[in-house]
């Protein structure tokens, strides 16, 4: 079965810099989480450089040193939540937290273990409503952290629209780079070209984007994204509308439910 990532929009929305190997780590501990089992802090996950090396390819001895490097950095990020797990507003306004309490590198395994944070954990237990799910594979391969992160927003919007507004600040703080690139032209140049680009090659969504300007200074970017055409040879699946049923999510209507299991590649018109 492939493995899914599943996450809380308030993660995806929430303000955090990871370098790609980092978020290689922590989305696929994330797809190790079972659904529908409660978990604490004190759950334990791992991945292996063997793992990464099967997923991504690369050579086993350089896939060791650099886990065992990204392993150190770990422990020390962090992530700024604005929302409390439920969608409400957090009071105060947000909260700085680690995304793991603890982190081992066992040296003769070449593996990591890791223990989510005590306030990570409620954004992961049980998610019923408000949640992103895409395959691990979709960005397990990706090289540039910022088009993980970008990609994740428009996984989150699948289904029910396919464009987004987002100011110019909000990227950058969502990104942490509100210290980098005072110049929109080099934000542009590093950040959301170079992303767009690996979106468009190495997922399973087209991305594009315009700009808009309050006065003389762009103030707003406008992504469009939109599912790749799939395979000839690819199969649709047909659902019956009892399956279908079983995959609908909390408050979602016929008419949501049909739209995203569309763009998921199940068949549109459902069988009585």
């Amino acid at each position: 079965m492939e493995l899914q990532v599943v996450k809380s929009n308030h993660i995806i929305n929430a303000s955090y810099r990871l370098s790609v190997l980092e978020q290689r780590i922590i989305l696929t501990c994330m797809s190790k989480v079972p659904r529908h089992e409660v978990i604490t802090d004190q759950t334990l996950y791992s991945i292996s450089a063997a793992e990464l090396v099967e997923m991504t390819g690369g050579d086993i001895k350089t896939a060791y040193r650099d886990l065992k490097v990204a392993s150190k950095r770990l422990f020390d990020r962090s992530v700024t939540l604005y929302k409390e797990p439920d969608g409400s507003q957090r009071h105060p306004s947000k909260m700085l937290t680690r995304w793991c309490q603890s982190v081992n590198y066992i040296d003769a395994e070449g593996r990591v273990e890791l223990r989510f944070g005590t306030d990570i954990i409620p954004y992961i237990n049980m998610l019923s409503e408000q949640f992103t799910r895409y395959a691990l594979s979709a960005v397990i391969n990706m090289s540039n952290s910022y088009a993980i992160r970008i990609y994740e927003h428009f996984a989150q919007w699948r289904g029910t629209k396919q464009e987004i507004t987002i100011t110019v600040d909000e990227l950058k703080s969502v990104l942490q780079i509100e210290d980098k690139y005072p110049l929109f032209a080099d934000l542009k140049r590093w950040v959301i070209e170079k992303a767009i680009q690996e979106i468009n090659e190495a997922t399973d969504l087209k991305a594009s984007y315009t700009t808009r300007k309050t006065g003389r200074k762009v103030s707003h970017i406008i992504f469009k994204f939109r599912e790749k055409p799939k395979p000839k040879s690819e199969k649709t699946k047909t659902l019956t509308k009892a399956q279908a049923e079983k995959l609908a999510r909390p408050g979602e209507s016929y008419t949501q439910l049909y739209a995203r299991l569309k763009a998921e590649g199940y068949r549109v018109r459902i069988k009585t």
